[in-house]
């Protein structure tokens, strides 16, 4: 594991070429990247996330695409449709005409402002990596990874996602407002004409043959227990909850929340030399997988009861296999 480590490590590197900052960002999209997972990025407008997923893009060597999400914008947009052309005979016929999904690393910005319609038509694209229109099914190229953006500000006129839908992403990460040195760094590196030359550091087969490798990583039983126990303490109605969970959580994290929690705890152990799954490295990764998870009450939501406080309390009330031993 460690030539992955060294890997990862450049990969950063290579990134951070261009992208300012966001050492634990970049480091948690890389390890949902591994882990085959999609992304979502909340953050106020201007912080790079659309340029970030560009240099992702040209530093892993895939084929990027990109969807603006507008209240206008149907689902053909951006699975396509099907159009009448000509074959080589001369005769008319149907022919699907491919819509922007069908790239390797998809961009959805702002996706909190698409409609519901357009919205579902992205669910069976992310789970299911495939199109299906006019009774064809269509394939995705591999591998596929949807980083979506929404900013958190601006509710007018946006459509939030469905529980179901924020369920499909392996992780949320949030996007920071930069420090004051990386603000003077950021007006050094970006308002000139010259743009850092990135190196492509990886291929898709490549990609894809690391994360068959990384999802064999082992995670004992006391271990699987654990990130279980994780899940559990999140639900309102399991015996010996946090009364905070009891008082202000609606629903808590799905069965999904513990697979990502375990997939990415396998890329994260290898990121650190480990050569088996710890708690630490379950713990590393609860907030960006359950943040998005676990869903408010109305009085949680009234109170303005913030996700990752919660978070941060279950993982001090779960004892580790460690702790129990003790």
């Amino acid at each position: 594991m460690t030539s992955f480590q060294t890997l990862f490590t450049r990969l950063k590197t290579e990134l951070q070429k261009s992208i300012v900052g966001y050492d634990v960002l970049l480091g948690d999209v890389l390890v949902a990247i591994f882990s085959g997972g999609h992304v979502l990025l909340e953050g106020v407008p201007g912080l790079g996330k659309t340029f970030l997923v560009r240099t992702l893009s040209q530093v892993i060597g895939l084929e990027p695409g990109r969807v603006q999400c507008t209240p206008d914008l149907m689902p053909a947009d951006i699975l396509g449709t099907h159009i009448v052309n000509e074959n080589e005979q001369g005769r008319r016929m149907m022919f699907f005409e491919k819509g922007p999904v069908f790239k390797n690393l998809l961009l959805v910005d702002e996706i909190n402002r698409a409609t519901p319609k357009t919205q579902a038509a992205l669910l069976e694209v992310m789970q299911e990596r495939c199109v299906t229109t006019g009774g064809e099914r269509h394939m995705l190229p591999e591998p596929f990874f949807v980083l979506a953006t929404q900013n958190p500000m601006e509710m007018e006129g946006t459509y939030p996602l469905p529980e179901a839908q924020l369920d499909r992403f392996m992780f949320k990460i949030k996007v920071p407002f930069p420090d004051l040195d990386s603000l003077v760094e950021i007006s050094r590196r970006t308002t000139g004409f010259q743009e850092p030359t990135l190196e492509s550091i990886l291929t898709g087969p490549d990609l894809m043959k690391l994360q068959r490798e990384l999802a064999e990583t082992p995670v004992a039983e006391p271990v699987a227990r654990y990130a279980s126990q994780l899940i559990l303490g999140t639900h309102p109605e399991t015996p010996g909850v946090l009364p905070e969970i009891q008082r202000f959580v609606s629903y808590g994290a799905s069965p999904r929340g513990l697979q990502s929690l375990i997939r990415g705890a396998r890329v994260w152990a290898a990121v650190q030399g480990s050569t088996a799954v710890s708690t630490d490295d379950i713990r590393a990764i609860a907030h960006v997988s359950l943040r998005h998870r676990i869903i408010l009450n109305f009085e949680g939501e009234a109170q303005q009861i913030r996700v990752d406080d919660l978070i941060t309390k279950v993982l001090d009330q779960v004892k580790t296999p460690a702790q129990q031993a003790a």
